[in-house]
Parts: structure tokens; C-alpha cells; sequence
């Protein structure tokens, strides 16, 4: 039913123009957020280059940003997690990115399932939401001590010089 056929149900009559303005701009909205951006600190498969980078098409990079020291980086298979029980202070990046953004990511996050979003303090002294899991869901994994997902195939500990035994079996079959 059109505006110009709505009609006052009460009496039969059409509605007047007045009231027919104020139905017709009750209905022209739209549900696009207005609300301003959020920060968001990501830390993992959400990196340039990385796999789920594409749901940060609509976002805008602020640049390089790192969490303060008290987290640690866990490496899950093919993501990362972030859990507050540790410290190190993890590498990544700040964006602005509007609600509708925010809200794809927290889906593919499955935010409060899996990943629980919460605002952390970065190293600078600002505040940003990041996604967090705690350390009983990360239990086993492997911890990257340096903090940066990007670095995570790198060897874990770097090589020492070792007595004339460990330099003997660093190199026997280099022959």
C-alpha cells in the first residue's frame, strides 16, 4: 500500500499530506552505522598478506603498533591467538575500522565463542579492541617469544657457540 493510499483506518478517510510526510520519512532510513570508527590492534592472519586480510578492505591502516608487554602470542596451526598471560609485547597493526567491519570480523572470529574482542592498552598509551583468547583455549600451543606473527617460521632460539663436542655434531654431515 502506497502513501498516497494509506488511509486513516479509524474513519476510511486518506491521511492528510502532513501525516503522510511524516510516515513516508519514518520509513527512509537506512542501516548503515553512522557511529565513528573503532581502533583495532590485529596481531595475526588479519596482516597484510595473510589470509584474512581482505575483511580490512573497508578499514583504514593508522600504521605499525605494538601491545604493551604483558601478552603472549600463541601460534594455532593456521592463526594466531593473543592471550593476556605473559610478557611480550606483540608486534602488529592499528586500523580504523567503521561497525559494519568490526561486526564481519567478529563473525569470522567467532566472537564470543572462540575470540572474546576487548580493548588492551597499546605501547604507546592508547586503547584498542583486539581479539583475545584466554590461556586455558591455548593450552600446548607453541608461544612466540619475539611476538610477531610474521617472524613465526623463524628458529626459536638462535644458535649458541657450543663446547668442541656440539660443533663436531653441528657439522658432521656437512660433508
Amino acid at each position: 500500500m502506497g502513501v498516497a493510499a494509506a488511509k486513516d483506518h479509524s474513519f476510511g478517510r486518506p491521511l492528510s499530506a502532513a501525516i503522510a510526510r511524516e510516515f513516508r520519512g519514518a520509513l527512509d532510513f537506512t542501516l548503515v552505522p553512522t557511529d565513528k570508527p573503532c581502533r583495532l590492534f590485529i596481531y595475526g592472519t588479519l596482516l597484510p598478506g595473510e589470509r584474512d586480510h581482505a575483511l580490512l578492505a573497508a578499514a583504514e591502516l593508522l600504521g605499525p603498533a605494538q601491545s604493551e608487554p604483558r601478552f603472549q602470542l600463541v601460534e594455532l596451526n593456521v592463526y594466531a591467538a593473543l592471550i593476556p598471560d605473559g610478557a611480550v609485547a606483540v608486534h602488529g597493526e592499528l586500523y580504523a575500522v567503521d561497525l559494519q567491519t568490526r561486526r564481519a570480523i567478529d563473525v569470522a572470529r567467532q566472537v564470543p565463542i572462540l575470540f572474546q574482542r576487548e580493548t588492551i592498552r597499546l605501547a604507546d598509551g592508547t586503547d584498542a579492541e583486539t581479539y583475545l583468547m584466554t590461556p586455558d583455549q591455548v593450552r600446548g600451543k607453541r608461544r612466540l617469544a619475539h611476538g610477531d606473527w610474521r617472524k613465526r617460521f623463524a628458529p626459536p632460539v638462535e644458535r649458541r657457540a657450543g663446547g668442541a663436542f656440539v660443533n663436531w655434531t653441528r657439522t658432521r654431515f656437512d660433508k
